[in-house]
């Protein structure tokens, strides 16, 4: 038998995936077997009491960020060099746009420069992204 059939004859043997893993690149959903979406894991009425206070402290404390960006008491190089827990999961982007004089347009090309995805949470910066950030802003 040619080698070529049997190497096709091989890959149609090849087991399938009972479960579809979560992809984080496109942002597709974990599936069963069937094809249906996978239930999100029981958590008991105190558990999401308990998440529910923990995510409203951060908007508040990151709302409250923003407002001291806006009225300059606090600089947007420190919450970049040092980010209090609050910002970690923020956008980088939408820290930024809290800045006087930064609009979407300039937000846009100061990330474009320094290779910066829009998307890219604060936390989620690497050390030279951080620093070029960091560098780009001081710049008048």
């Amino acid at each position: 038998m040619p080698q070529a059939a049997t190497e096709s004859k091989t890959a149609a043997k090849a087991p399938s995936r009972k479960t579809a893993t979560a992809d984080s690149v496109n942002g597709k959903l974990e599936l069963s077997a069937d094809g249906s979406p996978l239930a999100t894991p029981d958590r008991s009425p105190s558990q999401r009491l308990e998440a529910l206070k923990l995510a409203n402290a951060v908007r508040t404390e990151r709302a409250s960020l923003k407002r001291d960006l806006k009225a300059g008491r606090i600089r947007i190089e420190t919450v970049l060099l040092d980010p209090p827990e609050c910002v970690h999961s923020a956008k980088v982007a939408d820290i930024m746009l809290a800045v006087p004089r930064y609009g979407r347009v300039k937000v846009t090309k100061v990330l474009q420069r320094c290779r910066i995805s829009p998307s890219k949470t604060v936390i989620g910066l690497s050390e030279r992204q951080r620093r070029e950030l960091v560098e780009a802003l001081r710049r008048p």
